[in-house]
């Protein structure tokens, strides 16, 4: 009986190192999308206007990262906010933790570099490395083609700087473990 409690007590020392080990690099290594790009997005007047149109219509990154007038038929964008972030998505919606959008007006990552910024759309990881939640469809947007992803880029060089500091996003246990194994490396095509 002795040995048989020796043996268990390692099996379950075992697992419980594994699944340690397990969180540990979910939590420290994760994600893993490899360092931004280095490359430097030339602005063009054709280049901003094509990253306007994606980033209103298509992308509808200003749909989030504006403030929006939910007392009106389709919560229309307020004017003078496009791109100031502040958006919140919490649990009151479904969201499992609170999520804000951040500022993408040049007051908010004018010190980025492009292709920082060119990493966070395409593989949704910011700055300091750590995931967006994929409400920003950026596992749609790795696939898209790197030329729309850097007028883009173009674009949000060009607006107007806000000043706006977003509270930050706080998921919830346990998906502030889980959403670390959602961004890939972008795939462009």
């Amino acid at each position: 009986m002795k040995k048989f409690f020796k043996i268990a007590g390692l099996i379950v020392g075992i697992v419980i190192l594994g699944v340690a080990g397990v969180i540990a690099y979910v939590k420290l290594a994760l994600p893993n999308v490899g360092d931004a790009p280095d490359l430097k997005v030339e602005v063009t007047p054709e280049r901003v206007k094509r990253g306007e149109y994606l980033a209103n219509h298509v992308n509808v990154c200003m749909d989030c990262h504006s403030t929006r007038d939910y007392t009106l038929f389709s919560a229309p964008l307020v004017p003078g906010t496009l791109g100031k972030g502040g958006e919140l998505f919490d649990q009151k919606q479904g969201f499992p933790g609170i999520f804000t959008s951040k500022n993408i007006t040049p007051a908010g990552i004018g010190n980025w570099t492009d292709g920082e910024i060119f990493r966070a759309i395409t593989t949704g990881v910011s700055r300091d490395g750590h995931a967006f939640f994929p409400i920003m469809p950026y596992p749609y947007y790795g696939s898209m083609d790197e030329e729309d992803a850097k007028s883009i880029v173009a674009y949000l060089r060009t607006l107007q700087p806000i000043e706006s500091k977003p509270a930050d996003s706080k998921p919830d246990f346990p998906f502030n473990f889980i959403i670390n194994t959602i961004p890939k490396k972008a795939t462009p095509s």
